[in-house]
This record gives structure tokens, sequence and C-alpha cells, in this order.
């Protein structure tokens, strides 16, 4: 028979919980919509993309860095400003985005609280 090793005991202050007070239930379903829509490898770069220009953005410029349609980049887009991340604007025969910064900063925010609690610097 061999001989087992107890296991290590493990200081509770490791285990701490991410954050001190749970998030609403209504608060938790709109960061789930946030969340799902940067979950996508496409609307995580577009958002990036628009995020890194200190102007709007049109689409017209988007389309060169994917090789999707505009109807698709056009889909993404829809479903990142119904998540809130993004504010758009017809102009035309294009369409003109922009990050909301508040959206942006609530997303930092659950992050950062997480490291916090986590006592990650």
């Amino acid at each position: 028979m061999s001989k087992q090793n107890p296991l290590p005991v493990i200081a509770e202050e490791c285990c701490a919980p991410l954050a001190r007070e749970p998030i609403s239930k209504d608060d938790a379903a709109e960061l789930a919509k946030v969340l799902k829509a940067v979950a996508d490898p496409v609307r995580l770069r577009l958002l990036s993309l628009i995020a890194a220009r200190d102007e709007e953005t049109c689409v017209c410029d988007l389309l060169p860095e994917f090789d999707l349609s505009q109807p698709t980049i056009s889909h993404h887009l829809k479903t990142l400003r119904e998540a809130g991340l993004i504010g758009s604007e017809r102009r035309g025969t294009w369409v003109y985005s922009w990050v909301i910064p508040q959206a942006l900063d609530r997303l930092s925010a659950l992050f950062d609280t997480a490291r916090e609690e986590a006592g990650v610097r």
C-alpha cells in the first residue's frame, strides 16, 4: 500500500471572493449582455479599432481590416450598439461609430474590482 500525503492547508486569504458585494440581478443581466457582445473576436476587434481612434469611425474605414462583408460588419456593430458599448449615426450612405466611454469605464471597473479584491496589482 502506498502512503498518502495529506493535502496542504491553504490560507483563507488566497481564496477571497472576487467582490465584497455581489452585483444585483439587473446589473448581472446588463453586464452579461456587454460581456457576451465583446466575447466575439470580430466584435472585440471592432471595438478596439473604434476606441483606438480619436474621432468617429466610418464603417468604410473598418471594412479593409476584415475578410467579412459590409452587412456582417454592420451586424456586429449593431450588437455592440445594442450592448451600449458604441454609439452611431448614419451620414448619407455610411454609418459612423464611436465608443461610449462610460460603458468602457463600467466594464473596466468590474475587472478592477476583481483584481483589487484578489490582491493583484
